[in-house]
């Protein structure tokens, strides 16, 4: 696992190089994960817009999704107050789980800040129960922290 993490991280890495649009970066990193990972059915990113504090979808791989996110709500808004990557064994059992698609069962999503200014989410999805581990969620954190370097807020 470990190579393939580090393999993956520096394949972001190298991709972003020289590129600051957010909405560029964000369609290769989602593609760039949809072709890496395995057992997962959506991989992508939802944007922060501070003047409706919602979060609003942005690039990704997968099926249709759901546009808007209330901050706070499902596992992508509690991520982003909480602050903090969350991983969802079961997204049925989890409080206030917003069902974008049916198929999904585990969810991990990664809150990105730059500057301690929110950017948004990243979020992947699987049809799998327990897809996501704790070697998930440490990559997937490296690969926003990776992501967040190459984003320009100005």
């Amino acid at each position: 696992m470990q190579k393939t993490t580090n393999l993956l991280n520096q394949q972001l890495d190298a991709l972003l190089t020289g590129e600051t649009d957010l909405t560029a970066n964000m369609a290769n990193a989602s593609a760039l994960l949809n072709q890496s990972l395995t057992d997962i059915n959506w991989a992508g990113f939802y944007r922060y817009m501070p003047a409706n504090d919602e979060l609003i979808l942005g690039p990704f791989q997968g099926n249709v999704a759901c546009m808007h996110i209330k901050n706070g709500s499902g596992v992508c808004g509690a991520a982003l107050t909480q602050k903090k990557p969350l991983r969802v064994a079961d997204v049925h059992q989890f409080a206030g789980h917003i069902a974008c698609d049916a198929n999904s069962r585990s969810e991990i999503v990664v809150p990105l800040f730059k500057n301690k200014q929110p950017i948004g989410v990243l979020d992947i999805d699987s049809p799998i129960v327990n897809r996501f581990i704790g070697d998930d969620e440490e990559m997937l954190a490296e690969f926003a922290e990776i992501f967040v370097k190459h984003v320009d807020l100005g």
